[in-house]
């Protein structure tokens, strides 16, 4: 095929040639890959767009991490519904990078293929006592609550204390908050998995923390989930007012900053209107700053457990270009809980074939390309694109992964238009037909879309039954015999 110079005509090129389509396939399901496959069907009008993914279920993280008390953010699904039922696009759940397929395998059956299957470890903190039972990472919670199959058995222990500890104060760190503080009859009408909304109902954490290593200028959450929390029904906040003390630094960071202004003054009006106390029985927020975890305390009632926190002391310090880091200071002190969450942060993992920036946790790519490796190399791995957290990091809202698949999907046109992949584009390749024909040998039971739309069909009934917009199918067992029927 010549190069074409024009991208209109290209496109028009690939939709004429209906022998000899541009075969693409999206690794993941989430919103990376959604909007991938959307800004694809339409950059390129002859183009076939498949999208795989492990779980059953699509959507990723619209599913599985949102929080179940977030409607109106997870209506994202109607629009990524109509790209899976495009007629040139195809959704196949149960299909697993490594396992099912090899990476190699889908180059040779594709002429682009974009992985963007998101964050699916955590990073750790490397201090002692991390492996302590009753320490979680907050992405194995909320996988917990929100009915992901790999976490339905995780089993947090909500009873045997009344204090809970979150290492984090962003989004993540507040929606987890929420969740263990607000009244259980608040999201009985959610699409929380019934085995949370039935730990929940039975919990005793009567008491949360937040702490975070920085200040309250540098807190890492934005105001409307700040003020969520904040607005818990029946909730005492305690924040130290000397925590909320102004460096110069701070306020020209605040000056600069119009999020981070905001939740500053959403804290401060907090700690300034909250009672000295708490009335008895009543559930408790507590913001801690300026403290890091140094090492969690064993129990010594509950060998293995984890009991508490040593913590140190933490100040900012300058280290150029106006950037700040949190150093510890030397000073100590103890606090005691039952349960640990750590939300420090969701880590990728890569797949053989793949480069692996393990230190950034990122594959290392120019514009959504990937690069043959981490040392700087600017060579480029034909036809391999990334898009979401596995392109720039565990960073950002749903809308941002809009703008990262515009970008992904740019550097893939401008590729087709300068001639990077005619040598690929040119040729046929078995795209779908052979993905198929490859899953089938290897007993691979694929679901297509029309096969979720059963799983959501059954979802909603029985959700209608409880009052909830859904009841989600909580185990890989449930989901694959519902979608057989």
């Amino acid at each position: 095929m010549a190069i074409f110079q024009s991208r209109t005509f290209l496109s028009r090129s690939f939709s004429t040639l209906s022998s000899h389509p541009l075969r693409v396939c999206v690794v993941g399901s989430g919103p990376a890959g959604f909007y991938t496959a959307e800004k694809m069907l339409k950059a390129h009008q002859g183009a076939q767009v498949d999208i795989i993914d492990r779980l059953p279920t699509p959507f990723g993280l619209v599913r599985s991490g949102v929080a179940p008390d977030h409607p109106e953010t997870k209506i994202v699904v109607n629009q990524f519904s109509r790209a899976a039922q495009h007629e040139r696009c195809s959704f196949f759940g149960n299909v697993t990078l490594g396992s099912s397929i090899s990476l190699t395998e889908l180059r040779e059956l594709y002429h682009v293929v974009v992985l963007s299957y998101g964050a699916e470890s955590d990073r750790v903190l490397g201090i002692p006592g991390e492996d302590l039972i009753g320490i979680h990472s907050a992405r194995e919670f909320v996988w917990w609550y929100n009915g992901h199959p790999d976490f339905k058995n995780l089993d947090p222990d909500l009873k045997n204390t009344d204090t809970a500890v979150i290492l984090g104060q962003g989004n993540v760190a507040l929606d987890v908050a929420r969740i263990l503080l607000r009244p259980p009859t608040e999201l009985a009408t959610t699409d929380i998995a019934s085995h949370a909304l039935a730990a929940l109902e039975e919990s005793s954490i009567r008491k949360v923390y937040l702490v975070g290593r920085r200040g309250p200028v540098q807190a890492a959450c934005t105001a409307k989930e700040l003020r969520e929390v904040l607005g818990i029904k029946d909730l005492y906040i305690r924040i130290q007012e000397a925590d909320l003390l102004k460096a110069p630094e701070d306020e020209e960071e605040l000056k600069n900053n119009r999020i981070q202004r905001r939740v500053y003054e959403l804290l401060s009006k907090a700690a300034a209107t909250a009672p000295s106390y708490p009335r008895s029985g009543q559930r408790e927020l507590h913001f801690v700053f300026f403290q890091k975890p140094d090492r969690f305390l064993e129990s010594d009632e509950r060998r293995g457990h984890v009991s508490g926190l040593h913590f140190e002391k933490t100040t900012l310090k300058g280290v150029g270009g106006g950037k700040r880091i949190a150093v510890g200071v030397g000073q100590y002190e103890d606090l005691e809980c039952g349960m640990v969450l750590k939300s420090i942060g969701y880590k990728s993992v890569p797949v053989d074939g793949l480069p692996f920036d393990h230190q950034k946790g990122v594959v290392p790519n120019i514009r959504g390309r990937v690069l043959r490796d981490t040392s700087g190399d600017p060579t480029l791995l034909e036809g391999l694109y990334v898009c979401g957290w596995l392109k720039r990091g565990p960073t950002g809202i749903i809308a941002t992964n809009l703008y990262c698949a515009e970008e992904t999907v740019l550097s893939i046109s401008e590729d087709l238009d300068q001639g990077v992949l005619a040598t690929k584009s040119g040729l046929p390749k078995p795209g779908r037909e052979g993905l198929l024909h490859l899953l089938e040998n290897r007993n691979v039971r694929v679901i297509p879309f029309s096969d979720w739309e059963k799983i959501d069909s059954t979802e909603r009934r029985l959700g209608s039954l409880k009052n909830k917009p859904r009841e989600k199918l909580t185990t890989s067992e449930e989901l694959l015999q519902v979608a057989m029927e």
